[in-house]
């Protein structure tokens, strides 16, 4: 109970944050978005780029911890992944939120599970990932992506999106460990405190769940 009050509080905290506190919205935001989705990068600074990339990023690591975890749960990960895609942890938080501890799994993994729990899944995240900041690093302009994210709610909120979706994340981390025999608590936080990178490589090294041949208790 103590979880869901917490995740619930930073679900609300966020949003009530965002609208009424955050910096206010400048003109041309709904373009610039665009130009982001649309792959009309030039003159959009490097970092931006890639914290807009990232965003995509952190869906597909929860998706490879979900799907797993919502086969023994009474709901579907499908809305929460597909939310987070648009926006981001304030979508993802609802599953988080209603999701009970279950440290177990049943029945055969599918074609989509098989492809989640995979290493090679979690090397070809971890090698994308790496690369998009290496470019941020080299290419991007710092100094003027701290003065957007002072002066535009967009850039601003994003970011403290990004933050949230690391702050979260080992709510699933835990159960995730138990279901593949995992118990080393130095494990545990190694990943966690690692912003995006520390999940990456634990996708990477992670054994795969036991497949079992036991009735599907939920799908």
């Amino acid at each position: 109970m103590g979880r869901k009050i917490v995740l619930w509080l930073l679900w609300v905290g966020f949003i009530t944050y965002v609208l009424l506190l955050a910096p206010l919205d400048q003109p041309g935001t709904l373009t610039y978005i665009q130009k982001l989705v649309t792959f009309q990068w030039v003159g959009i600074n490097p970092v931006v780029i890639v914290l807009f990339s990232l965003m995509g990023v952190w869906p597909m690591v929860y998706a490879c911890f979900m799907f797993l975890d919502s086969r023994m749960q009474a709901i579907s990960a499908w809305p929460a992944f597909l939310a987070s895609n648009g926006a981001g942890a304030i979508g993802m938080l609802p599953y988080l939120i209603l999701r009970e501890p279950s440290q177990n799994f049943h029945g055969p993994k599918g074609i989509l599970l098989k492809v989640l729990d995979s290493r090679a899944s979690g090397a070809f995240l971890c090698l994308g990932t790496i690369g998009l900041l290496i470019y941020a690093w080299l290419a991007g302009d710092w100094s003027d992506f701290i003065r957007q994210w002072h002066s535009d709610r967009f850039i601003h909120a994003m970011s403290l999106d990004f933050c949230l979706f690391c702050l979260v994340f080992p709510s699933l981390l835990g159960d995730d460990m138990a279901r593949r025999g995992l118990k080393d608590s130095r494990i545990f936080w190694a990943v966690a405190l690692v912003p995006l990178l520390g999940p990456l490589v634990y996708l990477c090294l992670r054994p795969p769940v036991p497949e079992s041949t036991a009735e599907v208790a939920l799908s």
